[in-house]
């Protein structure tokens, strides 16, 4: 018996050859099987079809991106480097966090306000850094992704309220915390330790006391988020622990172009690595670059071996 296709069903036909995708095939092959007369001339034709068509439906939804939720500690990088502020409940953390960055963590007075990190970006000059809050390190509530944030942070942040009562406790616990996981040696992220909350009436002796007990352990600083020039004294210091250095560019001949963002590159990159930082055609056809540092270096010429220093400029020739 004739099948007797209709125009229809041939266009229907004809953009299945034209399909691309798996989704676009699916969808020919759906208008096919709607338009094909349904009689005994066609039905091998329909099975053929269906056949097809559920090949190609389980392939489509194959492709089909699946939507994917992630823990909610899971944090994506961002800025200049990453800094986990961390500590004993209710050591400062979430009021230092609230004066370095434009994160609105909760301050209260009392433990355990932070349940959860949050991430927050702090400005220093014309760089970001990512400072993290955590909840607080305490036995109790202590969870294993808090410990792998920590680990996989550039610089942990450590923040102690020298008045707390538990004071020597919490010290002892977090110190054999760290040490367990290696994160007292060279190999760890850099550890900034605050003596926190010094503004606090008795903290000068809580301190002394402090110190004399944990003094070869860990190296600390006194700190206060009250002092503004404390502060800002820290953001400094947390910058220059992610042992990163800016450089600047300018075109030969030109003057520096205003607002122009700065690169980044480790401490201790060279002149040639900064080429390649910029473009990689630069780095392959390098003749040699010139330098604004200080009044004794107003565009000196430098090999490629020289050693970049932060807010160094750099004018690079080539080839």
């Amino acid at each position: 018996m004739p099948a007797n296709l209709t125009p229809q069903y041939r266009e229907a036909e004809q953009l299945l050859r034209q399909a691309r995708s798996a989704q676009d095939k699916v969808a020919a092959l759906e208008e096919m099987l709607r338009l094909i007369p349904k009689h005994k001339g066609t039905e091998k034709l329909q099975a053929d079809l269906k056949k097809r068509l559920s090949k190609l439906t389980k392939k489509a939804t194959a492709t089909i991106p699946r939507s994917v939720h992630r823990p909610f500690y899971q944090i994506d990088r961002e800025g200049t480097g990453r800094v986990v502020v961390c500590g004993p409940p209710n050591s400062g953390k979430s009021e230092l966090v609230d004066r370095l960055t434009t994160a609105r963590p909760e301050v209260a007075d009392y433990g355990f306000t932070t349940r959860r990190p949050l991430a927050g970006m702090m400005e220093f000059e014309d760089v970001q850094v990512q400072l993290i809050d955590t909840p607080p390190l305490d036995p109790v509530t202590l969870e294993s992704w808090m410990l792998q944030l920590i680990q996989q942070s550039d610089v942990v942040l450590l923040v102690f309220d020298v008045n707390d009562l538990e004071l020597l406790e919490q010290t002892d616990f977090i110190l054999s915390l760290f040490s367990d996981k290696g994160m007292l040696s060279a190999g760890g992220p850099r550890l900034v330790v605050l003596a926190g909350k010094m503004d606090v009436p008795g903290a000068d002796e809580s301190l002394e006391i402090w110190e004399d007990l944990f003094s070869e352990q860990i190296q600390h600083q006194p700190f206060t988020s009250r002092d503004p020039a404390v502060v800002e004294k820290l953001r400094r210091k947390l910058f220059r622990c992610l042992d990163v250095v800016r450089f600047y560019t300018k075109r030969p001949g030109h003057s520096v172009e205003p607002g122009s963002a700065p690169f980044l590159l480790k401490k201790g990159a060279t002149v040639i690595e900064a080429a390649g930082c910029v473009h990689q055609d630069f780095a392959r056809n390098f003749r040699f670059a010139r330098i604004w540092r200080s009044q004794n270096r107003e565009g000196q010429m430098i090999d490629q071996h020289e050693e970049v220093r932060d807010g160094d400029l750099l004018e690079i020739h080539t080839f």
